[in-house]
């Protein structure tokens, strides 16, 4: 009995040497400088945030700091009394929270004190229409900015994915979804790499990201299908691009703009 409980005392040493030397190894690797072996945890939008302030960074426009916040950059500039062409600076405060943005930014609507039987009749049934994105928009045609399959569909809830992955190969082309001005080009945005924002019009914006090269800077005029970027593994974990369409600050399933192929 003693022999077998001396036996079963040193197996459990030798099992707790094994069990810590494989935990030291594991530990190690981790340290390990070698840029192969770090593993880039992918992050995707935080819920719209509509309160608090943010500090600007260098490199960030008000474009990039709507994107990051699920706004409307029109909203942000109205907030805090920024005028185009919405030139912001490090350490200045970004004020988050919403204003009457939304309703001084349409026309007025004048009381009534008559309301006619027909008029009502209007704002009942334009009340109880579904609001649905349609394919066609106020810009004549979109354009797929990659030649590869989409790999991860869209999925607006719980901040899952607010684009579209496409897949490619590192040095693919990355082609403008339409014509526009890129309003941000660069990496401060986490988990998107190196990234282009583009602002087709006053309502729409794309996005292009985990790039490997930027082939545009912040000012350019772009045409729709022009080459902006090389496709790489910036910000992810392998070569793609994530693409996203916001109109007026909300995301948008691309597929329903892009052409059938």
């Amino acid at each position: 009995m003693a022999g077998d409980r001396l036996g079963q005392e040193i197996n459990l040493s030798v099992c707790s040497r094994i069990f810590g030397w494989i935990v030291l190894t594991l530990l190690l690797s981790g340290c390990s400088h070698d840029p192969s072996s770090v593993q880039v945890k992918e992050l995707r939008l935080p819920p719209k945030v509509v309160s608090g302030s943010h500090i600007v960074r260098g490199g960030e426009t008000l474009f990039s700091i709507a994107w990051l916040y699920s706004r409307d950059y029109k909203e942000l500039a109205d907030v805090n009394g920024i005028r185009p062409p919405y030139t912001i600076f490090p350490g200045q405060h970004i004020n988050l929270t919403p204003s009457s943005y939304a309703f001084h930014s349409s026309s007025p609507v004048k009381k009534s004190t008559t309301t006619s039987s027909k008029s009502a009749a209007v704002k009942k049934t334009t009340a109880k229409m579904p609001v649905k994105v349609k394919r066609s928009s106020s810009i004549s045609s979109w354009h797929w900015p990659a030649n590869g399959k989409v790999v991860q569909g869209y999925h607006n809830g719980n901040g899952l994915n607010k684009g579209i992955d496409i897949r490619g190969k590192l040095g693919e082309p990355v082609s403008a979804a339409a014509a526009g001005e890129v309003v941000y080009a660069g990496s401060e945005l986490a988990g998107y790499g190196k990234l282009i924002i583009m602002k087709h019009n006053n309502s729409y914006l794309s996005a292009y990201a985990h790039n490997k090269e930027l082939l545009v800077r912040e000012g350019d005029s772009v045409k729709a299908g022009q080459k902006i970027a090389e496709i790489g593994s910036t910000g992810t974990t392998e070569p793609k691009l994530h693409f996203e369409i916001r109109h007026n600050g909300k995301p948008v399933d691309p597929m329903r703009f892009l052409p059938e192929r």
